[in-house]
């Protein structure tokens, strides 16, 4: 469960940002992505057959896309 938020939330925040668009459109539009993605993890946690295929492929992008966001407010600022 806590994978699945911390994705979520890592695509929320990523696709707030990036997204070319009004930034309330921006964060509705990624806060409704995120909301998938939280459903796509649960899916692939119990669709893998180990829990540490599972961990990679939940945790792995959560960090790598909360590292672009880190990288990203560096550049902002």
């Amino acid at each position: 469960m806590l994978g699945g938020y911390a994705l979520a939330s890592a695509t929320t925040v990523l696709l707030s940002i990036a997204l070319p668009m009004a930034p309330s459109e921006a964060v509705l539009t990624a806060m409704m992505s995120g909301i998938v993605v939280c459903a796509c993890s649960a899916l692939w946690a119990f669709a893998s057959a180990s829990a540490w295929k599972a961990w990679l492929g939940i945790a792995g992008p959560a960090l790598l896309m909360f590292g672009i966001v880190a990288l990203l407010q560096r550049s902002a600022a």
